[in-house]
């Protein structure tokens, strides 16, 4: 069972118990978050489009962590001139707790169609 979930503008396949580092979230150290799924895959069911509001995937916050660091030297063909530009991703680590799915309401529209 996996869902595919949208987070800081980039989409992740997620399973319970899973551990992936996302774009910075609003949320503290420990709390729980609930991430908006886009497609569900169970193990006889597949859930998307109105039939997501059954679908729930809650993450735990683990730690608020930052990029590597990337540096890069700039030059100028002058003398004595070198300038350091750098960039550090502010980053979330979450762990994936739950995946829920309602009543198998799409199974039932498949088999009937």
């Amino acid at each position: 069972m996996y869902a595919i979930v949208k987070t800081g503008g980039k989409q992740y396949r997620v399973e319970e118990g899973q551990t992936l580092l996302v774009e910075r979230l609003a949320a503290d150290e420990g709390a729980t978050v609930a991430l908006d799924p886009l497609l569900f895959r169970g193990d006889d069911q597949i859930l998307d489009g109105d039939d997501l509001a059954q679908v729930t995937v809650e993450a735990k916050v683990v730690a608020h962590e930052r990029g590597p660091k990337l540096r890069v030297v700039k030059f100028k063909p002058k003398r004595g001139y070198k300038r350091r530009a750098g960039h550090r991703q502010e980053l979330t680590r979450i762990q994936i707790t739950s995946i829920k799915a309602g009543a198998g309401r799409a199974a039932a529209k498949r088999e009937a169609a």
